[in-house]
């Protein structure tokens, strides 16, 4: 933050041409004050600190600026630069101390140290340029000229919370988006409109932190790869530059800011994929820019010879809860809460934020409480990748303080088994789609505690789930061994794309029998970039080096699959008019149990290893407590038809109609499935793999009584 005050008038020591005084030994990071810059950095093991200069773009420092005994107080380095103009210059420090490796000590004076504070990066401006010979990492000091004014978001209930997880880049770089600034932040603004019109509620954005998407740049068949998704961050309070559509300098972060704003007027959060487990530096053998030139031992966890412990499979493992660590976390989130207004973060990889300082997982990690307790975060979601590349897997017990929720990893296991129709999954699926309460004891940890999926950005896409019997990453340039082989796929029949239409059509029902089951089930939902037009991978479920139309969504694919992307529509829009599917309601006056489990025929819930169609129905009163909602989702994952018995619709004149059915072609323009009765009211046959979603609607008694006396209950519009 800018400081309003000057000590102008007050002493001060001139070195190396500048004045200086004792600055704000508070506020990490730099920033403006009334007559100079403030420069405030802390180590607790360096003997001295440098301030370095530079001209803008240069790589050679115009000025350097050690830190007299009279700025430093504890470990805290604190300084005033008189009558620096904060866009003529670019800064970054350079520590000394002692250098012993085995005992994790790195100083070296020689090395050019980034601000772990810092609000903008250079040097990664453009993507996919390489740093040129001698060039490095500095800081920017970020003018706060962006006036949020009396904007206020209030924060959307979390049950009612449908995520869609998307790739800055990725979402709109290819042509077919048709924008005018691809693969940028204003890029999705301009698809703010679509967002609305699908009907999410959230975009979880992957890593948007400055990150280095040359690291370990290298070529697989004459194709340039890159570090595309991100995970491998650089600075965390630094927005990636190369997003922005224009080379705002020193503005850095407006045009984020301006995304967001937008996004929460049109009633969509924005949630952040961070990842506080590992940073770009790497073991042993990376490169020296920041943390480890400041306090090796402190910000990373180190083995008994001075190596980097490696539960994140990316080279080290921050030390996240150590106190200094864990403070800069907090003030890290604090900051895009309070200056971007960010509604949420989903931490990766997240059991590494519950690991003490020698990797040993811990009952009470104090980072995961203080983060749940904080005031500032109090509204903010909070969602944990409960698990971690050393095996620590905490699906169902990630320390939650009843605030954490969880990226349902049982769930998207267990439900892509039983809509593939594996046998012996109809009671692990039950207990998923009711809301994972055999995980999430509903007292303990409520009822949004699991965020249900099926598929991310890590492993297939929805449309290539029900395309590849086997992943397919050989562009990726590792023999195809990277990615995960746990897939629960199924190709329908023929491996990839083909010329079959039954084969096609079969596929597009699994895909449409996904969403269903997804969108019908008990907590928060999130679905990945273009699954709701059947984007492909062409079978990598590992994309993460893939910059071109491997991993960038292909618009014209939403023309191609109109049914499933209006299908997918369909399903949100249900969910959104059903309360009492997303959480538990007011009991209904029907006296129908909240959740119910049936089988081909009502109210029994017998199922075993053979068990392949089942019945789930909810009930409860409507919000306006006026009648009652009930709702009844058949899911028949058999590969032939199967006779299916109802429940009973309440009385007084409730009858079921059909509000979805994924084996009928569904017209958009009329709201409307093909023709389709129950027998009797109750009776209907469900088609081989195939999802059918009833509604309980109460009719008028003349309605009532002229369906009675034809002896069948049409399904109508609502």
């Amino acid at each position: 933050m800018d400081a309003p005050y000057s000590r102008e008038s007050t002493p001060a020591e001139v070195i190396d041409g500048y004045r200086v005084r004792a600055g704000n030994f508070q506020i990490y990071g730099a920033f403006r004050t009334t007559d100079g810059v403030n420069f405030t950095i802390h180590s607790h093991d360096a003997t001295s600190c440098t301030l370095l200069l530079f001209h803008n773009g240069k790589n050679e420092p115009y000025a350097r600026i050690p830190f007299p005994d009279f700025c430093r107080i504890g470990d805290v380095f604190a300084m005033v630069v008189y009558h620096l103009d904060y866009s003529e210059f670019e800064y970054c420090y350079s520590f000394d101390g002692p250098y012993a490796p085995e005992k994790g000590y790195l100083f070296d004076p020689k090395n050019y140290i980034l601000d772990p504070y810092a609000k903008a990066v250079t040097g990664q401006r453009y993507w996919g340029m390489r740093h040129t010979k001698g060039e490095f990492y500095k800081a920017r000091v970020v003018g706060k000229d962006y006036d949020w004014g009396n904007f206020k978001h209030k924060a959307l209930a979390f049950e009612d919370a449908i995520i869609y997880e998307l790739h800055v880049r990725g979402f709109t770089r290819d042509p077919s988006s048709r924008v005018k600034n691809p693969g940028t932040f204003a890029g999705i603004r301009e698809k703010i409109p679509y967002l609305k019109e699908l009907g999410v509620t959230a975009v979880e954005l992957m890593p948007i932190f400055e990150f280095d998407e040359m690291e370990d740049d290298r070529e697989s068949d004459g194709n340039r790869l890159y570090n595309y998704w991100g995970y491998n961050t650089v600075c965390f309070f630094a927005p990636n530059t190369s997003y922005s559509a224009n080379d705002t300098h020193h503005r850095e972060g407006t045009e984020l800011k301006k995304l967001i704003r937008e996004l929460n007027t049109n009633g969509i959060e924005v949630i952040l994929d961070v990842v506080f487990n590992h940073t770009a530096e790497g073991d042993e053998r990376g490169r020296t820019f920041c943390f480890k030139g400041i306090d090796n031992n402190i910000y990373y966890m180190l083995t008994p010879e001075g190596k980097y412990y490696n539960f994140s499979g990316c080279g080290n493992a921050v030390n996240c809860n150590h106190p200094v660590v864990r403070q800069m976390i907090l003030d890290c989130l604090r900051y895009w809460v309070t200056e971007y207004r960010v509604n949420g973060f989903r931490f990766d990889l997240a059991s590494i934020l519950g690991r003490s300082e020698d990797g040993a997982p811990m009952e009470n990690p104090p980072l995961l409480e203080i983060l749940a307790k904080d005031p500032i975060l109090a509204d903010t979601k909070l969602i944990a990748e409960a698990w971690d590349a050393a095996g620590l897997y905490q699906v169902g017990s990630f320390p939650s303080y009843k605030r954490w929720a969880e990226w349902n990893g049982k769930y998207r296991d267990d439900v892509r088994s039983f809509l593939k129709g594996d046998t012996g999954y109809a009671g692990a699926a039950i207990q998923r789609i009711t809301g994972s309460t055999d995980l999430y004891e509903p007292e303990a940890r409520g009822e949004t505690a699991s965020v249900n999926f099926i598929n991310c950005h890590d492993g297939f896409t929805l449309y290539d789930m029900y395309s590849y019997n086997e992943k397919h990453n050989e562009a990726n340039g590792w023999g195809n061994t990277d990615g995960g082989n746990d897939n629960r796929s199924w190709n329908c029949g023929e491996e990839g794309e083909t010329s079959d239409s039954k084969i096609n059509a079969l596929r597009l029902r699994m895909c449409k029998n996904a969403m269903a089951v997804l969108m019908m089930s008990r907590g928060p939902v999130m679905f990945y970039q273009g699954d709701e037009f059947c984007n492909t991978q062409f079978g990598n479920n590992n994309a993460y080096c893939q910059d071109n139309a491997i991993s960038w969504l292909d618009w014209n694919r939403k023309d191609e699959f109109i049914e499933h992307f209006e299908f997918t529509k369909l399903m949100i829009q249900i969910r959104k008019d059903h309360p009492v599917v997303k959480k538990k309601q007011k009991k209904a006056k029907c006296g129908y149990p909240d959740v119910s489990i049936h089988n081909d025929y009502p109210w029994n819930e017998y199922f075993d290893h053979n068990t392949h169609l089942i019945g789930i129905m909810y009930a409860g009163r409507t919000p306006d407590d006026k009648t009652d909602d009930v709702i009844y989702v058949a899911i028949n994952t058999y590969w032939e038809e199967l006779k299916v018995t109802a429940p009973d619709p309440p009385g007084g004149g409730y009858v079921w109609e059909i509000l979805a059915d994924s084996a009928a072609p569904f017209d958009p323009l009329w709201d409307d499935f093909e023709h389709r009765e129950l027998i009797d009211g109750i009776h209907f046959e469900m088609e081989r793999r195939s999802v059918v979603i009833l509604q309980a609607v109460k009719l008028s008694p003349d309605e009532y009584a002229k369906r009675v006396s034809k002896g069948m209950i049409r399904h109508g519009k609502k």
